[in-house]
């Protein structure tokens, strides 16, 4: 007759090896379960990656081979119409994407900036909308890229300045708005095509010769509605008069004063102004002629004068202004002094 030991038995094995025991038992029998749990782990991670990782792409009814494709021969003015598939983003060895004289339309997808090994993208005149995706600025190799004549629209991504290689950067003839990102001068082109969009000023001074004709309608006011002259601040609204005649006032005069649009009435006479007169002070509303109106005599301004003041700008000592005609002439309100 065999004996069985009573069901509290278990428990008091337990106590009698002790808690701390039976824990080390269960860690030791579960290590020796820790290598097939990594096995069949890292065969669940290998099957997700062959079933995620493809090894073909189609586009356009054309099955191209993510190893073998470094180009889309026979694409461009080819009549492709709906949207740039992301699968495009697989072909990760293209060199070149020229996909430029069709009908596509829909946005640049953000997979774009996965085909690293880019060194052309032209998306020239096509129908495509929706904005340039900063993933673009993955594209470092890049040396040309066209998305010209299309209907892209927000504004530049300030990521553009990753691509120092580019030679050329095309985006003329979009609805592209907003300011663009000083980073424009970090890419490789130093002149690129902007024209005919909607940014708005102002513009880094890097590319500010070739931002080309700019619909500005929809910027915001940048018309400066305050001028600082000489450490004070004038309404340019408000300022009709400005007398500062004998304020002990050095240095030139601001370019700035011609925005004072109102003023009819300056005097700027017996200080020490030194330099040139600038060309903007013919754009205030003033009566140069007399004299109650207009008197900057009695300063070191140097000829010569804005054509439109040079007849009255009265007596200067010109003594620092460098080399002098010795026939040179003082104009007096109208009469020369030799």
């Amino acid at each position: 007759m065999s004996y069985q030991a009573p069901p509290l038995a278990g428990f008091f094995v337990y106590r009698y090896l002790g808690w701390w025991d039976v824990i080390l038992l269960c860690m030791r029998k579960l290590y020796l379960l820790l290598p097939i749990l990594f096995l069949i782990y890292w065969g669940c991670e290998d099957s997700k990656e062959e079933e995620t990782t493809p090894t073909e792409v189609t586009l356009w009814g054309v099955v191209y081979s993510v190893e073998d494709t470094d180009s889309l021969p026979n694409l461009p003015y080819s009549g492709l119409t709906g949207s740039i598939p992301s699968e495009i983003g697989n072909l990760t060895n293209l060199t070149e994407l020229n996909l430029y004289g069709n009908q596509l339309t829909g946005s640049i997808p953000s997979e774009i900036g996965n085909l690293t090994n880019l060194t052309e993208l032209n998306l020239y005149g096509n129908q495509l909308t929706g904005s340039i995706p900063p993933e673009i600025g993955n594209l470092t190799n890049l040396t040309y890229m066209n998305l010209g004549s299309n209907q892209l629209t927000g504004s530049i991504p300030s990521e553009i300045g990753s691509l120092t290689n580019l030679f050329a950067f095309v985006v003329g003839n979009n609805q592209l708005t907003g300011i663009i990102p000083d980073e424009i001068c970090n890419q490789g082109d130093s002149s690129p095509h902007l024209e005919n969009n909607q940014l708005c000023p102002p513009y880094p001074s890097c590319i500010e010769d070739y931002v080309g004709e700019q619909d500005t309608s929809d910027c915001p006011d940048s018309t400066p509605t305050e001028v600082t002259l000489w450490g004070v601040v004038y309404s340019i609204e408000d300022t009709d008069t400005l007398n500062l005649s004998n304020s002990g006032l050095t240095g030139s005069i601001p370019s700035e004063i011609g925005n004072l649009t109102n003023l009819t009435e300056l005097w700027l006479s017996e200080n020490q102004l030194t330099g040139s007169i600038p060309e903007s002070i013919c754009d205030l509303n003033i009566n140069w002629s007399y004299y109650w109106s207009f008197n900057i005599s009695n300063n070191q301004l140097c000829p010569p004068y804005p054509s439109c003041i040079e007849e009255y700008v009265g007596e200067q000592d010109t003594s620092n202004c460098g080399e002098c005609d010795e026939n040179s002439e003082v104009v007096l309100w109208g009469q020369n002094y030799s």
